[in-house]
């Protein structure tokens, strides 16, 4: 299975993500998606991610972070199983998950 390269789209209204999101890519992600306005329906679609390690749980919590910051909600949608248990692991996943 080819891995495809990291992107995140804007629709205006949503943001999806596809590819990996690992320690080797997430703050470009990061960086890009600070020069966005957050998606006008809250939600970012994670149904075209492919990998994730723990930066990915980081990557979600900081999205949060500054929907918060900016008095806005944000929610995930088609949340992986491994993403769903990594957040288990580290005992977020009532932040992540809806």
């Amino acid at each position: 299975m080819t891995e495809e390269k990291t992107r995140l789209e804007s629709s205006g209204d949503r943001w999806s993500v596809s590819g990996s999101l690992t320690m080797d890519n997430v703050s470009t992600l990061l960086k890009a998606s600070a020069g966005q306005p957050l998606p006008a329906s809250g939600v970012i679609d994670l149904a075209h991610v492919q990998r994730v390690d723990s930066a990915a749980v980081a990557l979600l919590l900081e999205w949060k972070r500054r929907a918060a910051a900016e008095g806005r909600s944000l929610s995930f949608s088609s949340v992986s199983p491994s993403m769903t248990s990594l957040a288990g692991l580290y005992g977020v996943e009532e932040l992540l998950l809806p």
